[in-house]
């Protein structure tokens, strides 16, 4: 578990290292393909990789609540709610408490969300709070402690902002940088020419490279948390229960983002796509999650 911690802390130093170079690139092959000075355009581009990686690591949680539509709740709010996850806080020796919120939406699901332990946040739907059972809570909010003692937070967090940054700018320099042409083409050499092709290339590309580096990051998070939640409550049905509810109840988010899909327990745009859509989750198979959950009950 704390070998995990240490690569989830390296692994968002790295992502961040991969965004700018990305980002870089992106400027570079602008830069070829307009026959601009590429000083310039990496200059601007490291800039702005720097930025948004800051930005994403300080606010990003910030993000991920608003996109959700998240409301702040004390524990006058919400005794049941409040008492549980504190209860669950000091059986994990997790302080502070994390700030607690409230999406108010009929489905089943929740995320956690920050940097580090210390500035970390919980946030359940209304249909979790009101469909599940006590075991079932605890399960699911022990799932999203063990993402916040696991750094998992951090690392997903600071993807929201990045993969998006590649995203909007893969698409900025695709339909509008790139509308110009290429303004100096006659004074470029044929290796000049054949970089800039590849770089056009790659800033097509550049969403779904964006989109593979949020699954890369995701699916096996949620089996890490899965296991370190069951040994959290050392109920491994509560959580599997609470797992199946979601199966069978198979609605999405009513606001749900594709940016913040990958910080849910489950996929929030469950049942609204097809077979080929669901192929691309961020989200292991929900049967896979709950019977490696019974086979941790059964091995006890």
């Amino acid at each position: 578990m704390y070998n995990q911690i240490t690569q989830n802390k390296r692994r968002t130093w790295l992502l961040i290292i991969i965004f700018c170079a990305i980002i870089i690139g992106i400027g570079y092959s602008i830069s070829l393909y307009n026959g601009s000075d590429p000083t310039a355009s990496v200059g601007i581009a490291l800039v702005f990789s720097t930025m948004m990686a800051l930005f994403s690591y300080y606010t990003g949680d910030k993000i991920a609540l608003a996109t959700a539509g998240a409301q702040a709740v004390t524990k006058s709010d919400d005794p049941r709610l409040y008492n549980m996850i504190e209860n669950l806080c000091i059986t994990a020796g997790l302080k502070p408490v994390p700030k607690i919120f409230v999406i108010q939406d009929p489905s089943i699901n929740a995320f956690a969300t920050g940097r580090d332990p210390t500035h970390a946040s919980i946030a359940i739907t209304t249909g979790a709070i009101d469909r599940l059972e006590n075991e079932e809570l605890e399960g699911v909010i022990a799932h999203e402690l063990s993402h916040i003692t696991n750094y998992d937070i951090r690392l997903m967090t600071v993807v929201i902002v990045l993969v998006g940054a590649i995203a909007l700018l893969g698409n900025m320099f695709r339909w509008g940088g790139l509308s110009g042409g290429r303004r100096r083409s006659n004074d470029n050499n044929e290796a000049g020419n054949i970089l800039a092709i590849v770089g056009i290339v790659f800033i097509i590309l550049s969403p779904i490279i964006a989109e593979l580096i949020k699954l890369a990051v995701s699916r096996r998070r949620e089996y890490l948390a899965d296991a370190s939640g069951a040994l959290l409550t050392r109920y491994p049905e509560g959580l599997a229960r609470a797992l199946e509810k979601i199966r069978d109840f198979n609605e999405p988010l009513i606001h749900a983002n594709a940016a913040t899909a990958h910080l849910y327990l489950d996929n929030p745009f469950r049942g609204a796509g097809t077979k080929i859509s669901n192929a691309f989750s961020t989200h292991p198979p929900l049967q896979k999650r709950i019977d490696t959950l019974r086979g941790m009950e059964d091995a006890q």
